[in-house]
């Protein structure tokens, strides 16, 4: 581990003594003390004894005598931020200095010596530029918020692929439309989002559609389509998978399929018939986990509080018949409550329902 680390265990270690000793002045038993931080008493003592509290390396006694004055010091960083190499690293300065006949020091220590002064930064227009978080989008009901992403299928001959187009209710998982083409561009997936808007009624005004960055989402055919249905689009940070994390998930659940065929589809038609067939194995009949094991269908259609009221007087009436066999309360079978997108904390929420009454 780097000096860095050490320097933080013994921070941690010191911060645990002196919180110890301070309980142990104050009457407490040092085992009590140690139980209450989570720390077994036999480090404790080990610690006191070895007095791993300090910092153990002594470092280098004397100045090691081919060390930079500070005048040297000076006039390095003179020449890395003067004109002609403020736009340059020191592993281009250097050897730029070397060509001409000059030695200032190696690119360590140029590193070294801007680090200490707080110049360590990006010098060129490349630099990695931040990008924010997509902003929170919470579902509170069916036709909210949609997501959709692009996959390959697998065709003949090998190394070619069909591209399985997916739209998805984050409220209720429910796969609310598709297609498969051997193509991937907008203007497929410009057709396809009017399409299912027209076919299910939805009002698109409220209604928010997020996706990737690729070129079928973000293509201004796509966003022209979007901002005449009145869709307020969504994006996700350059590659990272996790900001449509739903989407991921439905195409891992359909891929992990026993029945998913191991070898390349033979042709679009047979793609898109086991795509269809697999779109109403997990519509109708797949019990989703995050809705409390009801399908996404039910949940889209509100079916899902009925279900589970059910199965919660079930399970009432199975402990008012054996209660010696329930020390506690029966099974949650609330309905899942609103589902989060990129939640603003960066961790998934889970705003579950409240508890039924019994």
């Amino acid at each position: 581990m780097g000096g860095r680390g050490r320097l933080h265990r013994a921070d941690e270690r010191r911060r645990v003594l002196t919180l110890i000793d301070e309980a142990v002045t104050a009457g407490a038993r040092q085992s009590a003390a140690c139980e209450v931080l989570g720390i077994d008493a036999r480090t404790v003592q080990r610690w006191q004894r070895r007095r791993v509290n300090d910092d153990g390396r002594r470092g280098p006694l004397t100045i090691p005598g081919n060390k930079f004055r500070k005048p040297q010091c000076a006039r390095i960083l003179a020449v890395l931020n003067s004109r002609e190499f403020r736009d340059l690293s020191p592993k281009q300065i250097i050897p730029l200095l070397a060509d001409r006949g000059e030695y200032l020091g190696s690119e360590s220590t140029a590193y070294r010596l801007l680090r200490a002064a707080g110049l360590q930064q990006h010098r060129e227009r490349s630099r990695v530029r931040s990008v924010s978080r997509p902003s929170e989008l919470v579902a509170k009901g069916p036709d909210q918020v949609w997501c959709w992403d692009i996959t390959y299928l697998p065709a003949q001959p090998r190394g070619m692929f069909y591209y399985l187009y997916l739209f998805e209710d984050v409220y209720s998982r429910c796969i609310v439309g598709w297609e498969v083409h051997e193509e991937e561009n907008m203007e497929l997936s410009s057709e396809l989002v009017t399409t299912i808007c027209q076919q299910r009624g939805v009002v698109s005004e409220g209604l928010t559609l997020h996706s990737d960055n690729g070129g079928p989402m973000r293509g201004i055919t796509m966003l022209k389509t979007l901002r005449d249905l009145g869709i307020q689009a969504s994006f996700s940070r350059p590659r990272v998978s996790d900001d449509n994390p739903y989407a991921e998930s439905l195409f891992r659940t359909m891929k992990y399929r026993p029945h998913y065929p191991r070898r390349p589809f033979e042709n679009l038609d047979a793609a898109r018939a086991w795509v269809e067939q697999f779109v109403r194995w997990y519509n109708t009949e797949h019990l989703h986990s995050a809705l409390n094991y009801v399908t996404p269908l039910d949940r889209h259609d509100g079916r899902d509080v009925d279900i589970l009221a059910a199965r919660h007087r079930v399970y009432q009436q199975a402990r008012e018949r054996n209660p010696e066999r329930w020390s506690r309360h029966t099974r949650n079978w609330s309905p899942a409550g609103n589902v989060v997108l990129n939640p603003e904390n960066g961790k998934t929420k889970r705003l579950e329902s409240s508890r039924q009454a019994a």
